[in-house]
């Protein structure tokens, strides 16, 4: 028998939450390839004007203080940019963490989240994780919202959390603005609109926030800096929402949950919206180029108002073709194994020799040219 102090039996683990055991984390293969087109980042550093001012920003900051815990600067110019208060803005690592915040707020046990797929697996991971359960309706097969299954699926859940993608990763489309509104007419709790790519979109839920009214109250909008701000790597999101919703993510965060540094980097970019316009333009026109060489080559595609193209080749299997554009360095995402995306990849609008690479892997792919 071991002494007081001495090392006991040893003894097992505890098992993980027994409705976590099915699960598997959220990843996308990161390989190396000369052509990466595979995470929707944008093609395009942040502009050095930024990064020398970050840089010298850096060099400022008490590293020994803890950061601002409201993020005060970084809201109230997120406010300023997209005219609302500063209490209707919550900053976050990243929109997921957002959508965890949201979660962890008014999901867990005993309610229900709505989302239609497919649709950003994210909304399903998250809600899993925070033990919320799942409502899943169906899009049609042009991807779009289905209005008659979302009556029918809201009205069956009684959801506490809406989940709308727009535009919709890994479709593309975003959701027209009275289809929305549908939405938020129909649903009883919160429609969250996810807006990672909103910015390549023509309008935006933004506008129904900024309107009032009831709808305005329980719609709330989520967005990154990864995409056109360029600061992927940052991981920086938030949402803009009614204040009362605010404060509902402000009691699940962690103290200090956003450092110093993340908070300088949003605040900078923000006084860069014209790189940043000047991005979404760039990114649109090389959209519509190759969304039109696409349609001459045998693939079925779907309009897209994103940063990305999700396409699906006709004569041959997708994982082959993913596999052989892989072959010649371009790395695309497969989406083939997804849930309604039978036979379908998805591929990042790059810069032009980028997109350029990718078209003749892809027409040597189908047609062995």
């Amino acid at each position: 028998m071991a002494g007081v102090g001495g090392p006991g039996p040893s003894r097992p683990l505890p098992a993980v939450r027994p409705d976590l055991g099915a699960l598997e984390g959220y990843h996308s293969p990161q390989v190396d390839v000369e052509v990466r087109l595979n995470t929707n980042e944008s093609p395009l550093p942040p502009p050095p004007a930024w990064v020398e001012e970050f840089r010298d920003g850096l060099a400022a900051i008490p590293f020994h203080r803890y950061p601002d815990r409201s993020a005060t600067g970084l809201r109230q110019a997120l406010a300023e940019r997209h005219g609302v208060a500063p209490d209707q803005v919550f900053c976050a690592n990243g929109s997921n963490e957002v959508l965890q915040c949201l979660l962890l707020a008014y999901g867990g046990p005993g309610r229900t989240a709505a989302l239609f797929e497919p649709t950003y697996t994210l909304h399903r991971h998250i809600a899993r994780l925070t033990a919320t359960a799942v409502a899943a309706g169906a899009r049609r097969g042009d991807f779009r919202l289905d209005l008659d299954e979302v009556g029918r699926v809201l009205g069956a859940a009684d959801p506490v959390l809406t989940f709308l993608c727009s535009p919709n990763n890994p479709t593309g489309r975003a959701d027209a603005p009275e289809e929305i509104a549908r939405v938020a007419a129909l649903a009883p709790g919160l429609v969250v609109v996810d807006e990672a790519y909103g910015q390549f979109a023509p309008h935006s839920a933004l506008d129904v926030v900024r309107g009032g009214g009831p709808d305005a109250e329980r719609t709330v909008v989520v967005r990154t800096f990864s995409k056109t701000w360029s600061m992927a790597g940052v991981r920086l999101g938030y949402l803009v929402a009614d204040p009362d919703v605010v404060r509902a993510c402000e009691l699940v965060a962690l103290p200090y949950h956003l450092d110093a540094a993340k908070q300088l980097a949003g605040v900078l970019a923000l006084r860069h919206v014209a790189e940043m316009e000047a991005r979404v333009a760039l990114v649109t026109e090389e959209r519509g180029r190759v969304a039109a060489a696409l349609g001459g080559l045998p693939v079925e595609t779907w309009p897209s108002d994103a940063n990305f193209l999700l396409f699906r080749p006709t004569d041959r299997p997708a994982r082959e073709v993913w596999s052989e554009l892989l072959a010649a360095s371009v790395l695309v995402r497969d989406c083939s194994g997804w849930p309604g995306l039978t036979g379908c990849l998805r591929v990042t609008v790059g810069l032009p020799d980028e997109n350029d690479r990718f078209l003749a892997a892809l027409t040597a792919s189908l047609t062995g040219a």
